[in-house]
């Protein structure tokens, strides 16, 4: 039997909103690349009774465009939950602006792609590496709806989509626009693949809970560097502080 030889402590990472957009995003994006795929290429199903009978194909695409919209505005409500959140949420965790940020990239890159350095990343929610190709994902997020709905503006007079007709000109018309709509789609299959199996890595590595913290929201952590992070975290308070009495 493997016995710990640290001292852990829980710390709440996750906040339920962050967990919430997390398991209603993943929903979504298998909906719409199953969905997605059925559009792309539907089946000939062929049927001898009325056609009205056989409206399967309209109700795929009622479902893609229905989980379209929950996946934009649970997009949208983790944009604002990134100013409102908790320091692992906010967005000053996900843009790298600090040179400490910069150098914590370097570093979990050397240890677990490169893997010519063993010691983990002293990290409690993202490290800065995951951090940053999280942030890309959000601009992927984002095209990806800017092409849906744009090319859903093209047979719907509803208000909304008409907001993003505009886009499909911008983008050289319909098959340009299908083309990078379809391309995101294998780039959000291949992230989640790469996403589960680094989650299990990690837990199995680090042993802090990396999968069940996305259920429950807390994680285990080493005593010393969850006492680092509050330090850190009061000492920023502080600061927040002393700049509005100023």
């Amino acid at each position: 039997m493997k016995s710990r030889k640290k001292r852990l402590t829980e710390v709440y990472v996750w906040e339920l909103p962050v967990r919430i957009y997390h398991w209603v995003n993943a929903l979504c994006i298998v909906i719409l690349c199953i969905t997605g795929f059925i559009i792309a290429d539907p089946p000939a199903i062929l049927n001898a009774s009325e056609a009205y009978f056989s409206y399967w194909f309209g109700v795929v695409r009622f479902i893609h465009f229905v989980a379209a919209f929950v996946f934009f505005f649970n997009f949208v409500f983790r944009l604002y939950w990134g100013f409102v959140g908790n320091r692992f949420a906010r967005w000053t965790n996900f843009i790298p602006l600090k040179k400490s940020q910069w150098q914590e990239v370097l570093e979990v890159i050397k240890v677990d792609i490169l893997m010519i350095k063993n010691k983990p990343v002293e990290s409690i929610g993202h490290n800065a590496l995951a951090s940053l190709i999280y942030f890309g994902t959000f601009w992927a997020f984002l095209l990806q709806s800017i092409t849906g709905f744009g090319l859903y503006a093209k047979m719907s007079q509803s208000v909304f989509p008409q907001l993003f007709a505009w886009t499909i000109p911008l983008m050289g018309g319909d098959l340009m626009a299908r083309q990078i709509h379809h391309f995101l789609m294998w780039f959000f299959i291949l992230f989640a693949i790469v996403h589960v199996y680094l989650v299990f890595y990690h837990d199995y590595i680090e042993q802090r809970g990396e999968t069940s913290s996305i259920i429950g929201g807390w994680k285990f952590i080493e005593e010393d560097i969850a006492d680092k992070e509050e330090i850190t975290e009061t000492a920023e308070a502080i600061t927040k502080i002393a700049k509005k009495n100023d």
